[in-house]
């Protein structure tokens, strides 16, 4: 259910706007004053042609036709002034939407590269894609047109409402008495409207969430063709995002039609009661032509109060999401203290960690020493927890029990930044940006000059490739690098970890999806990148260790057998028999 206090939330998140608000709302308030105004004159205006002589006007201007012209002359500078301070208010407000909705949409992308791992991984990637889309261009039409609507039928209530005392009393109590009905309405449509709207949200996230996995994999649905289940999978999340909509349209639909009602009997007492007074001689025919029209000025906004009862509850239940992920906490950057900016010693010590949710340990009393510029491969079979070792080294996660020491410091008390700047990742599933082959090697080095790419693109024997593209080092590859083979995203990603020059390379089944001509390159690459470097090779092909200083063998989360290729081999133990499987 949308959270009552998503208003105040909104109103506190714009606070820095303050004075463009303040302005904006002074726009609107003057051109609805401004746009009601010509009603008045109408009135006026008939007063001057009904009385002539005995006129309002009269005690101004001495004819009828001096009357008329300043009529005039006063219509034209309303019309002039409600058109000048609808532009402003046009301008300040959309202006401010605009704004805030760049600064939510950023603020919402940094916090979300600031969660843990567990948190945002938590959520679909296609429900973040909604959130930073869907749910901040529907806060943004709320900025944009919703305010100044509300703020208009408040100013227009009011000055009418003034207006009809003034001229008529015993009318205006008549007359305004659909008001409370119309917001009392309006107040039982809000809240079940507010319901329904996150039930929109939640199912469109959903719908978002499918439509990007399934774009994503597409070549796997056509592969497997399973065309037809990914249609009906898409069909059920698009069919459920409609039956949403559907209750919501059908509630809101019928706020009009009831509004309507409570219109005409506003109307009606109008024209009954103030003609009777005007046939009775005890109202002006200008001031009953001034009731007549002011009528429909007075209580017509309201058969827009649900469209913009409809869009305000559209945008809180947007805002509450937004809002309610802006609030999640953020990852622990640790104590602060500076990474060594060479090689030491790492020390996994008595470490154990379950992922959350899962039925048993993925590493459990691990006991590993890394020394500084040594080559530490880590085998196993699929779940041995070989990735987690590295995951926790990058402190996507952090131990539920022990300790990983770099240097003799704790994990937890260095600067989590300068920890990741120190350590060049290789992953298996090699994520390449929409952009160039430039831009993509310089991802953690976006200052890197075009040598110095050139330089770890020739390290990572990737060079040759490059050069033979189109543009070069400018050509745009594609969205995940599917214009790329697994071999050259691999040494990409080599590349990438090559520019950042870190003291501590990891390398996450670099060779596990190459040709031999590939691996063999790349097996190239990674000797040249380990010279001075402390490196841990997670290797599905043993042969990508097989000249590890120390071969750590990983099952189950344990450490079963560690040594050199050739002591693992001679040993017949579980080493010896992954290289016979191999074989």
């Amino acid at each position: 259910m949308a959270r009552p206090h998503n208003l105040r939330r909104l109103v506190a998140y714009v606070a820095p706007e303050r004075s463009r608000y303040r302005a904006a709302i002074f726009y609107s308030v003057l051109n609805k004053l401004f746009d009601i105004a010509p009603e008045i004159l109408i009135g006026v205006a008939v007063d001057v042609v009904v009385k002539r002589d005995e006129s309002f006007l009269a005690r101004f201007f001495a004819t009828p036709q001096a009357q008329l012209i300043a009529l005039a002359v006063l219509t034209s500078v309303i019309w002039a002034g409600e058109s000048w301070f609808q532009y402003l208010y046009q301008r300040t407000w959309r202006g401010l939407a605009q704004r805030v909705q760049a600064r939510v949409r950023s603020e919402v992308y940094a916090h979300v590269q600031a969660l843990p791992v567990a948190s945002w991984q938590e959520r679909r990637s296609g429900e973040l894609q909604t959130l930073l889309t869907e749910d901040v261009n529907q806060l943004e039409r709320f900025l944009n047109g919703g305010v100044n609507d509300i703020i208009q039928v408040v100013t227009s209530t009011t000055a009418v409402t003034l207006v009809f005392f003034v001229l008529a009393p015993e009318v205006a109590v008549l007359s305004v008495l659909p008001i409370p009905i119309i917001l009392l309405v309006a107040s039982g449509f809000q809240r079940g409207l507010a319901t329904r709207y996150v039930a929109v949200r939640e199912a469109g996230g959903r719908l978002g969430a499918r439509l990007t996995a399934q774009l994503r994999g597409l070549a796997t649905v056509r592969a497997f063709t399973a065309e037809a289940q990914a249609q009906a999978a898409l069909e059920a999340d698009s069919e459920a995002y409609v039956r949403a909509n559907l209750s919501a349209i059908g509630w809101s639909s019928a706020f009009v039609p009831v509004v309507r009602m409570a219109i005409l009997i506003g109307f009606v007492v109008t024209l009954v009661f103030g003609g009777l007074r005007t046939l009775d001689g005890s109202l002006g025919v200008g001031a009953f032509s001034v009731l007549v029209f002011l009528t429909q000025r007075l209580l017509w906004p309201f058969t827009r109060l649900g469209e913009t009862v409809d869009l305000y509850q559209r945008s809180m239940a947007s805002a509450g999401r937004l809002f309610d992920v802006l609030a999640l906490p953020v990852e622990d950057r640790g104590g602060g203290r500076p990474v060594p900016e060479t090689p030491a010693d790492l020390v996994f010590d008595s470490v154990a960690f379950r992922y959350p949710g899962a039925n048993r340990d993925a590493l459990a009393g691990v006991e590993l020493e890394v020394p500084a510029r040594s080559f530490v491969g880590l085998v196993g079979t699929t779940g041995s927890g070989k990735s987690t070792l590295v995951r926790l080294l990058l402190r996507f996660y952090a131990p539920d029990a022990g300790q990983i020491r770099l240097g003799g410091s704790p994990l937890a008390d260095l600067d989590v930044t300068d920890l990741r700047d120190r350590i060049g990742w290789v992953e298996q599933d090699v994520f390449v940006f929409f952009g160039t082959v430039a831009e993509n090697i310089a991802l953690g080095r976006p200052h890197a000059t075009r040598p110095q790419i050139e330089e770890a693109a020739r390290a990572a024997e990737l060079h040759g490739f490059i050069v033979g593209l189109p543009d070069g080092y400018d050509t745009v590859v594609g969205d995940f690098g599917t214009t790329l083979s697994g071999g050259e995203r691999q040494r990409l990603a080599i590349a990438r970890a090559l520019i950042k020059d870190p003291p501590i390379l990891v390398f996450d089944e670099a060779t596990s999806a190459v040709d031999n001509e590939t691996e063999a390159a790349i097996h190239r690459s990674i000797a040249r990148a380990a010279q001075g470097r402390t490196v841990i090779a997670i290797a599905h092909r043993l042969s990508t260790v097989r000249e590890a200083d120390q071969i750590v063998v990983l099952s189950e989360g344990r450490i079963v057998e560690r040594g050199t290729h050739a002591t693992l081999e001679a040993a017949g133990g579980f080493y010896a028999r992954l290289l016979e499987a191999a074989a």
